[in-house]
């Protein structure tokens, strides 16, 4: 009888000690990933997230004390030392994903992928895309297609995925980036102002979708920023783009980020369904 019970006890330790272990190695794979993070910090996930606006709201989102997941098929230089900045001022946690969005079967153990290393996702940011400039009647339809799978499709199946963790933790903040060319239109640019359009929409009806469970779905329209996509602009134009707005002046990556933290933040608890823009003015 004793000696069933001194198994019965090693048992429950051996086991014990397995739990703590297991629990041990995953925090330590999060730190070593992640930086020196607090294990209680909401994690958030920005696609697109290795160079331009998408590297700069990942940034802004760590400093502001998230667990951040930058998201994108290849890491950058400038994400490296993003990372590298984080983990030395100790504001919240920079991490790198490698992933093509492209590739839409792969989304579901992604996010798999994602929850079991960082936890439950508090908030995804949908900044990935793709900008191509053209005439549409001359516009290769592969290059349409390319657009609508990576603008569209991919973060609408990509949400799919999340909100599923979002609706069992009755919590979450949606941000779609869409483009002030969803709703002002701009020459050359007809496909890509159509995927941004669709996001204004998507945005909508799943704020009505998900409100009730508190979930709230937003979109940030900017306008002409500094950005590896605004690249073809020449100086002129950009001169031009910022005389027109009511500013005199052009909006910044940092604007952008400045909004997509206010709308993850409590302050913006009952704002959802809703687009603002950040155009300094271009738009009013």
């Amino acid at each position: 009888m004793a000696a069933s019970k001194r198994k019965t006890a090693s048992k429950m330790a051996a086991k014990t000690a397995h739990k703590t272990a297991d629990k041990t190695e995953a925090k330590t794979a999060i730190r070593t990933t992640a930086g020196n993070t607090s294990y209680n910090a909401r994690s958030v996930l920005v696609t697109g997230g290795s160079r331009g606006l998408g590297l700069a709201i990942a940034q802004k989102l760590a400093a502001a004390g998230y667990q951040t997941i930058a998201l994108a098929r290849r890491e950058t230089e400038e994400v490296a030392a993003a990372i590298a900045r984080a983990e030395e001022a100790g504001q919240g946690a920079l991490a790198f994903v490698p992933f093509d969005l492209g590739k839409i079967d792969g989304i579901p153990d992604l996010v798999r992928r994602l929850r079991k290393q960082f936890g439950p996702l508090y908030a995804l940011i949908n900044n990935a895309a793709l900008g191509l400039s053209g005439t549409l009647a001359l516009m290769h339809h592969t290059k349409i297609e390319e657009m609508v799978r990576l603008n569209t499709l991919s973060p609408i199946v990509l949400t799919k995925y999340v909100l599923r963790g979002m609706m069992a933790d009755g919590a979450g903040r949606i941000v779609n980036v869409a483009s002030i060319v969803a709703s002002s239109g701009a020459s050359g640019v007809a496909a890509y102002a159509a995927t941004k359009a669709s996001m204004v929409g998507f945005t909508r009806s799943l704020a009505r979708e998900v409100g009730p469970l508190g979930i709230t779905v937003n979109a940030v329209a900017p306008g002409v920023l500094e950005t590896d996509m605004t690249q073809v602009l020449t100086d002129e134009q950009r001169a031009h783009v910022a005389r027109r707005s009511a500013l005199n002046r052009l909006a910044e990556v940092g604007d952008v980020a400045d909004t997509i933290e206010f709308l993850l933040s409590e302050r913006a608890r009952n704002i959802t369904g809703t687009v603002i823009t950040v155009d300094a003015g271009a738009t009013a």
